[in-house]
């Protein structure tokens, strides 16, 4: 794999990173059992306070505290970011650039963040988006609308899959996936694996948010990573 940071990649002191990177809100030291519910609800409850209402899943996302003292898990609000429309556009455009002229034909987006930032990129790329679906049960499933294969991979704290529709890419088709943060890189090698199964070329892999210490457990075939903005680690914990 070879990771890429926009800032290290021709974007080095574009303000545009710093005001993406102060857009998303984040709360550090969580402990890593017993709030999913309550963080669930605070995630749902500022969704229905903003005009973002619309979508219908919380927007957060997980990191790790490796401090000694103090433990437990950091979760990301991408909400902010979407909320702050100069911010949001700055996301969307610094991928645009990078991706427009390499004849990218699919734009894939990893559910359910992947979605939001994947289908901008797409339309302004003029690419098809697929969606890379995370549902309950992969095995024997169909859609309302057609059949799907499906991908599993490993967590941390256990097990998931990706599905897509088949005959949404061709054999030979260029694309990338899309997601908004990459730890361990299992969600995205499972997209990966999932869009070589039917003959896409994955030329790479782009998310807004990367941690550096844990690159080495990333697991992308060897496909380029291009990251726009790092966390910020304090006492020990990506912030």
């Amino acid at each position: 794999m070879v990771e890429m940071f926009a800032a290290e990649n021709g974007l080095k002191g574009d303000p545009r990173l710093q005001a993406i990177s102060s857009a998303i809100r984040v709360v550090p030291h969580f402990p890593k059992q017993g709030l999913l519910l309550p963080l669930f609800y605070f995630s749902f409850l500022s969704l229905i306070l903003s005009v973002y209402d619309f979508l219908e899943r919380p927007l957060f996302k997980w990191g790790v505290c490796f401090s000694g003292k103090k433990t437990g898990i950091m979760f990301q609000d991408i909400t902010t970011l979407l909320l702050d429309n100069k911010a949001f556009k700055h996301t969307v455009d610094i991928f645009v650039d990078r991706y427009r002229g390499m004849d990218i034909s699919v734009v894939a987006g990893v559910e359910a963040r992947g979605f939001m930032f994947g289908t901008a990129i797409a339309l302004a790329i003029g690419a098809k988006f697929v969606p890379l679906r995370k549902p309950k049960s992969c095995q024997g499933r169909v859609c309302f609308n057609g059949e799907v294969i499906a991908e599993a991979y490993e967590l941390e704290y256990g097990s998931d899959c990706l599905e897509m529709h088949v005959g949404a890419v061709e054999a030979g088709e260029r694309a990338i996936v899309i997601d908004d943060l990459v730890a361990t890189g299992g969600t995205l090698s499972a997209a990966i694996r999932l869009l070589e199964r039917v003959g896409a070329q994955v030329v790479e892999c782009g998310c807004v948010i990367g941690l550096r210490q844990v690159k080495g457990q990333r697991r992308l075939n060897g496909k380029p990573l291009y990251i726009l903005v790092e966390p910020r680690e304090i006492d020990g914990c990506y912030y």
